[in-house]
């Protein structure tokens, strides 16, 4: 009978610990478990993937897709926010950026390439009040673990780590309500 206990407790040890350990290993993988300070979390861009192209960008350092929830299409498709009004409560916006290669299938086009990072914008004009409304979010990937992480100082370019990291380069937008980029004409 002590045989069977120590046997049994034994098991149960072997398997919380598994348990544990895969627990802690989705939680690493999971990019929707990721936060900045100040609240803007990964997870309230669900779905981003399947969002509307806004626009498309190019550096020599990378290549970017800018798109946006359907509350930022309709805004854009409004006029925004070339006719001075502020975009609405809930828009948002996602930007994939991808190291840039040229294309193996067809010469010439840049292409994207390794994925670099996402970032995130989303309008909260009471959550985000010190901020013009706007809250910010990067999260870098490493290919190497398969995982996101925040922005921090030590990136390029550096950022504060909190939803206010984009505040300091949009302020040159603020005429815009904050935002730098067009909806092309379709």
């Amino acid at each position: 009978m002590k045989r069977k206990s120590k046997l049994v407790i034994g098991i149960m040890t072997g398997s919380l610990a598994i348990l544990g350990v895969g627990a802690i290993y989705a939680q690493a993988h999971d990019k929707y478990t990721l936060a900045v300070p100040g609240g803007l979390a990964f997870s309230e861009f669900r779905g981003y993937e399947s969002w509307q192209t806004i626009a498309t960008s190019q550096t020599e350092k990378a290549v970017a897709a800018i798109l946006g929830n359907p509350a930022m299409i309709e805004a854009y498709q409004a006029g925004m926010p070339g006719n001075g009004q502020p975009f609405r409560d809930g828009a948002m916006m996602a930007k994939i950026h991808w190291a840039p290669k040229k294309s193996e299938t067809f010469p010439g086009p840049i292409v994207p390439g390794a994925l670099l990072d996402v970032d995130f914008m989303v309008k909260d004009s009471a959550r985000f009040a010190d901020s013009g409304g706007w809250g910010y979010a990067v999260f870098k990937y490493d290919a190497a673990s398969d995982t996101f992480r925040p922005g921090t100082l030590a990136d390029q370019p550096p950022q504060a780590n909190d939803a206010k990291c984009g505040f300091a380069c949009h302020t040159v937008v603020k005429a815009r309500d904050y935002v730098f980029t067009d909806y092309g004409k379709r």
